[in-house]
């Protein structure tokens, strides 16, 4: 996986998750909070998530192959996708059914310590966590807000552990305040709801990374920026005069491919032709290294045609 693929922070949000799931399920068996099982179930799924983030990400770079010829960078797309079900099903369908169940059968917390303490450790560990996915991000997110980055990113990792860190992050709130309430009001029901909240939220931020993962998966075009790059390096002014039309479309988060037709002078020879191909490609790929597969069709430049196919 590429440094883009966010490694690094996918790696911190595993250990971090981790170490919280075995201290949550220590404070559940101690305390019997559902909060603390309904946070033990979500650590345990997002630890699952990240192991699945790096299978992707090492799946992915297999070389193509003949039934793959354009190789296999959407298995990271496949595997970001899969994190969106298993959050959803794992985390939030479960927690919103034990927040059922506590509210109608709610029982005292017992040895309200355990939670607690294992509630501030966890808030603790998974800001320094959420802290690394925002560094790591910061060095590809550029001018863009944070909505706009997740909704543009073409890579998934960093922005799957990001919505994760912080929908951990604010879990642990939600909980932390479900046992809060619940030991000064000595009514187990506000365990419970902090539990129905925490499942909320898990749905939420699992529908939000299916919808972004759903697009990636049906074909994304290269960013606005970029396409203007590979426009301006198409055309040298000489041989190759205009861009008729072009496609874009990313075959990975670092492969992208380019389809172009392009205008030539009606009067080049093929070998001029050939070569004006060959040297638009070497800009395309100076200019924007990511476009690993480039197609051009040389053409004579119509108006009318132009016109007639709204471009």
């Amino acid at each position: 996986m590429s440094a883009s693929g966010g490694t690094k922070a996918i790696v911190a949000a595993l250990a971090a998750n981790l170490a919280i799931a075995v201290a949550k399920f220590v404070a559940f068996l101690f305390s019997g909070s559902s909060s603390m099982l309904a946070e033990s179930v979500h650590s345990v799924a997002d630890s699952g998530n990240q192991g699945l983030l790096l299978l992707g990400g090492k799946k992915a770079q297999r070389e193509a192959t003949p039934q793959h010829p354009f190789g296999y960078g959407r298995e990271r797309y496949i595997y970001a996708f899969l994190v969106s079900i298993v959050l959803f099903t794992v985390g939030g369908m479960f927690a919103i059914y034990e927040g059922y169940e506590k509210i109608h059968d709610p029982h005292e917390i017992e040895a309200w310590y355990w939670p607690v303490g294992v509630l501030v450790f966890a808030i603790v560990a998974e800001s320094f966590s959420f802290r690394t996915a925002i560094k790591e991000s910061n060095e590809t997110r550029g001018d863009l807000s944070w909505a706009q980055y997740i909704k543009r990113a073409k890579a998934p990792e960093l922005p799957v552990v990001l919505l994760e860190d912080l929908g951990a992050l604010v879990g642990l709130v939600l909980a932390l305040g479900g046992v809060g309430l619940a030991l000064l009001t000595g009514n187990g029901v506000w365990d419970g709801i902090g539990t129905l909240c925490i499942g909320v939220l898990l749905i939420i931020i699992a529908v939000v990374l299916a919808l972004e993962t759903k697009s990636l998966l049906l074909g994304e075009a290269a960013g606005t920026a970029e396409v203007e790059k590979i426009k301006e390096a198409l055309v040298d002014g000489e041989t190759v005069t205009r861009v008729i039309h072009m496609r874009t479309l990313h075959l990975g988060p670092e492969e992208l491919l380019v389809a172009a037709k392009i205008a030539v002078q009606h009067d080049d020879t093929a070998t001029e032709v050939a070569n004006a191909i060959n040297a638009a490609e070497a800009r395309i790929r100076a200019s924007v290294p990511i476009a690993r597969v480039i197609y051009l069709e040389p053409d004579i430049y119509q108006p009318e045609a132009a016109q007639a196919d709204g471009r």
